[in-house]
């Protein structure tokens, strides 16, 4: 009997120990509520939104670039009027010729106005004189604004031929000095444009007959001086061309 009593009480034993996972079952509960605690740790990444607005921030330096276009027009707007200054100042000023007039040009003689244009020259819109030169078959073009100082003028008024012809009937200059000396100031009186420097040139080279040849050189310049100056005596005194170097050789000879 007492044999059993023992056997007996050891499955009771065995219960008690089936009640340990009872225990166990308390710290998956526990744990559980660990983890549950640990949950509002998840909350982290909200705390991270205030970073994301950093891209906000970005986009007001992105800004910039709409300064440039703003300072971009304001440099075009400067160069514009600049472009603009030598049409005014040509439009401004009164013509000194006008279309169909005969001009001197110092180093081309007698020329005819055929037109008045603009043109676009460096930048600038230039309005010039188109001149056409008959003797030497050329045209040139001279800006308005370059008249005086191109030389370019009217043709001479009839008191200055006067003052040629009174050129033409005095005394030639003493030819001692040597010939290359005398071209070079020869061919300064031409280019000069100036009638009466012209004249003395004619005179100083002019043979009569009975008077020794000219030389090569000097025929070529004595014709140079013979023809600007003819060419202008003939419109001044409304005259051909032939009839005027009739007129002036007649002088010469006196």
């Amino acid at each position: 009997m007492a044999q059993a009593k023992t056997t007996k009480s050891k499955p009771k034993a065995k219960a008690a120990a089936a009640k340990k996972p009872a225990a166990k079952a308390t710290t998956k509960k526990a744990a559980d509520k660990k983890l549950a605690a640990k949950k509002p740790a998840a909350k982290k990444p909200a705390a991270k939104k205030p970073a994301a607005k950093r891209p906000a921030a970005k986009k007001s330096a992105a800004k910039k670039p709409d300064v440039k276009p703003t300072a971009k027009p304001a440099a075009k707007a400067a160069t514009k009027p600049a472009a603009k200054k030598p049409t005014a100042k040509s439009g401004s000023k009164k013509l000194p010729f006008a279309k169909g007039d005969y001009v001197v040009y110092p180093t081309h003689g007698v020329g005819k106005v055929t037109g008045i244009e603009r043109r676009e020259v460096a930048g600038f819109n230039l309005q010039l004189f188109v001149i056409l030169f008959d003797s030497e078959k050329m045209t040139l073009r001279v800006p308005v604004e370059k008249v005086a100082d191109s030389g370019l003028r009217k043709i001479s008024s009839k008191d200055k031929m006067q003052a040629v012809t009174a050129t033409l009937k005095g005394r030639a200059r003493s030819k001692r000095t040597m010939w290359s000396r005398r071209a070079q100031e020869y061919e300064a009186k031409i280019n000069s444009g100036d009638p009466v420097a012209i004249a003395e040139v004619v005179r100083d080279l002019y043979r009569a007959a009975g008077q020794p040849e000219q030389s090569y050189s000097e025929r070529q310049m004595y014709e140079a001086a013979l023809e600007r100056l003819v060419n202008e005596y003939a419109l001044v005194e409304k005259l051909d061309v032939e009839a005027a170097t009739e007129k002036i050789e007649s002088v010469l000879a006196g």
